[in-house]
């Protein structure tokens, strides 16, 4: 075995060099007990941290990857490298799959790649028994996790096969993952408390992210045309590729007319499409003969293209996970990159239809129902947000040691910079900051007594039962904002969770508590990059003055210039209402309770099924 694996790099792959992480991640492979977590962005080079292991070690390596077009992109680099590999599916025809188990357990190739539905079959179980194994590698590890994004049940038979054949080394591969999902997808690959984690970090400054609500087709149409014009250029010499996201197969091929009709070169891609086809539209894509794909989440693993410019999303995926699993198809090659995320009233219905409902469109089992909505509900908060969207997805997977503070890469930082740089908006900057020193302060007096909306009545002022029970009227915090409204206070209070400067406890009645990095934007001593919440009598005059119809274009995919730079919920408000009247009105009425509605339990509304007597709006509100 060579040691030197930088030579065996420079002649077997033709690469200078490993990145720092590849190379932990190899040598912590190779020696004892050789089993290692790799988490690292789509498109960070995971791949080598197997096939060069692979290719060193004497035996078969096994890759269980979940899609063949993956399997056969990379069996063709690996022959072109003199690297012997082939993969098993079943998509090959019986004799040839019979042909390559016979030769894998004549150790004739050194990798074979396989997805975890072949472990099924016991004939295949039993030639990876009779073969000699070197190293399990395990791609799409989350895959594994019942509680993650992606679940897919053929993965939970690795762990039944890595206790039957007992491979000398098992290497699990993910792009984005959750503390908790790490700790599932050792527990059932039974990887073990010595297991080493190599944490590549999720930072992608390269990444220009924005979010937008929007309302109606038009407004979404006008948003994709500028995000794809400015990062594209002219759609007859666009500067590189794009991924379009939809949530569902019909979107797909709505989207895909609609933008050829616009002069791109665009085709759709989901799984309800003939094989061979959509076969054909990756790889033009991934040979740059196709510019544009419009697709679902099926689309984008194993697509080996540096050059994609812009990813959009013309509606939510399920979850973070998801989402910056996607967008981060866009800026392999390191250069500027954007990521669009459009999302309506509708957008929000469809989402909640499609968790509470299995694939056979039978009605899903509760517990997994719930924990698709709480996935979305944590995409929701990212929609939301007014701090750095980089911060906030860095949070939310646990890798704080590269939050970015302030990145200039997103919707929000963009207008906070430009704000401080306007000698306009000195003034605007300290009232922001002193405001939020002001309702940190309230958290933190609080004392885990009471919950959110009575801090934010102790702030605004409010002299009732529940604040004097607290105390908290005779606190120097009493009456601070009393000038604001209460929907704004509790704005500024889920912004500042959001911004991760308080947290909640977790108990049943969960109470806001102050985070390290709270107080230390409490005491002055951190930066307030923060967009204070509009009122929303401000919001409702923007919609209606139009200027929610404004284009993406180069102000959010560009400079992000031009209007403000965060986002509101003025388009779940307006559905709420809408979809309130024409149902649930009707529903009441007919059962005689028109004089007392009671608040239809839909999942972002935050007291469902209470009484709110004349009012439709009130739970999003609070």
């Amino acid at each position: 075995m060579p040691l030197d694996l930088d030579a065996f790099l420079r002649e077997r792959f033709g690469l200078e060099a490993f990145r720092p992480w590849q190379r932990e991640a190899i040598e912590a492979l190779l020696e004892p007990p050789g089993r290692v977590l790799v988490v690292a962005p789509t498109g960070g080079g995971k791949s080598l941290t197997y096939q060069v292991p692979g290719a060193l070690l004497d035996g078969v390596t096994l890759v269980l990857s979940p899609l063949v077009a993956l399997m056969e992109d990379q069996v063709r680099a690996l022959e072109a490298r003199g690297v012997s590999a082939t993969f098993i599916a079943s998509t090959l025809d019986p004799d040839l799959r019979r042909h390559r188990e016979a030769s894998m357990q004549r150790g004739k190739y050194k990798l074979v790649y396989a997805a975890p539905e072949r472990l099924a079959s016991d004939g295949f179980v039993e030639a990876l028994a009779r073969s000699k194994l070197s190293l399990v590698a395990v791609d799409e590890a989350h895959c594994i996790a019942q509680w993650g994004h992606d679940f897919r049940p053929d993965y939970l038979r690795i762990g039944g096969l890595l206790e039957r054949l007992r491979p000398p080394r098992v290497l699990a591969c993910t792009a984005t993952d959750t503390p908790a999902v790490r700790r599932e997808i050792v527990e059932q690959l039974h990887l073990g408390e010595s297991c080493r984690e190599i944490l590549r970090g999720f930072a992608r400054p390269n990444l220009h992210l924005a979010a937008r609500s929007i309302e109606g087709v038009s407004e979404a149409r006008a948003e994709v045309s500028a995000a794809l014009g400015s990062a594209l250029g002219e759609p007859r010499a666009p500067k590189g590729g794009a991924i379009v996201y939809a949530a569902t197969r019909k979107q797909t091929e709505q989207w895909a007319d609609g933008l050829r009709s616009r002069g791109w070169n665009a085709d759709a891609y989901h799984a309800g499409m003939d094989p061979g086809h959509r076969t054909d539209v990756a790889t033009r894509f991934a040979d740059r003969s196709l510019d544009l794909v419009v697709a679902t989440n099926a689309f984008g693993m194993g697509i080996d293209r540096p050059d994609i410019r812009a990813v959009v999303h013309v509606q939510p995926p399920s979850s973070i996970e998801a989402y910056y699993q996607e967008v981060g198809r866009a800026g392999r090659d390191g250069a500027e990159a954007w990521g669009l995320l459009l999302c309506s009233g509708s957008d929000i219905a469809l989402r909640r239809r499609l968790v509470t409902t299995s694939t056979g469109g039978e009605p899903a089992p509760r517990e997994l129902a719930e924990r698709g909505w709480s996935l979305f509900r944590e995409l929701l908060r990212y929609l939301d947000a007014r701090s750095c969207r980089h911060d906030f997805i860095l949070r939310y997977f646990g890798d704080e040691r590269e939050t970015l503070g302030g990145c200039g890469h997103c919707d929000i930082c963009v207008a906070i910079d430009e704000r401080e740089a306007d000698s306009v908006g000195e003034a605007d900057r300290d009232e922001a900051a002193r405001t939020v020193r002001m309702a940190l302060s309230a958290v933190a007096r609080a004392r885990q007594r009471a919950g959110m909306i009575a801090v934010a009545e102790m702030l605004r002022g409010v002299d009732g039962e529940r604040t004097r029970r607290f105390g908290f009227t005779e606190l120097s915090t009493f009456g601070l904002l009393r000038e604001r409204s209460h929907p704004w206070v509790m704005d500024l209070l889920r912004a500042m969770l959001t911004a991760g400067w308080i947290d909640l406890t977790p108990t049943e009645h969960p109470v806001p508590l102050l985070t390290n990095a709270g107080a230390e934007v409490m005491r002055a001593k951190g930066p307030v990059r923060l967009a204070l919440p509009l009122d929303r009598e401000a919001r409702a005059r923007e919609s209606a003055s139009g200027s929610r119809g404004k284009t993406a274009g180069p102000n959010v995919l560009g400079s992000y210039r031009g209007r403000r730079g965060h986002v509101h919920r003025s388009g779940r408000i307006s559905f709420c209402r809408l979809w309130f009247v024409r149902h649930w009105s009707r529903k009441y009425r007919s059962c005689g309770r028109s004089s007392s509605w009671r608040c239809p339990p839909q999942p972002w509304c935050r007291r469902p099924n209470r009484q709110h007597p004349g009012c439709i709006l009130c739970p999003l509100l609070e």
